[in-house]
């Protein structure tokens, strides 16, 4: 299901759930879920576009009958938006889902574990 992905050689990484380093929101338009990831710290973004990629957020959807992610990102605000589509049961007007906009959708993906080099990982929590 999840791929390894590896510190360099040397450094240690710890695996970690996303919202440990980045928070997100999310929301819909009709079938359409989308939900942008934030890093809380700009050193935490190439780990974030390593680790959190179109494919793994696709398969942590794919219960839900999403058939395609779209990653957009935006560096200059150390974020990323995923357009997930098929993943809300046809949407508010057609599902019989409890969540029909796709609200919780951003604590699945906060929920998704991904290696973090061990240096930059914040203290606590």
């Amino acid at each position: 299901m999840d791929e390894a992905h590896e510190a360099p050689p040397g450094e240690a990484s710890v695996r970690v759930p996303l919202h440990r380093i980045a928070h997100a929101r999310s929301g819909d338009k009709g079938n359409r879920q989308n939900i942008s990831l934030i890093a809380y710290d700009p050193a935490l973004w190439p780990t974030l576009l390593a680790e959190v990629t179109e494919a793994r957020v696709h398969e942590l959807f794919r219960h839900r009958g999403a058939s395609v992610v779209r990653r957009y990102v935006l560096p200059k605000l150390h974020a990323m938006n995923f357009v997930i589509d098929d993943a809300l049961e046809g949407g508010v007007n057609a599902a019989l889902a409890l969540d029909t906009h796709g609200k919780t959708g951003s604590f699945r993906l906060l929920a998704m574990e991904i290696a973090v080099p061990e240096r930059l990982l914040p203290s606590g929590g």
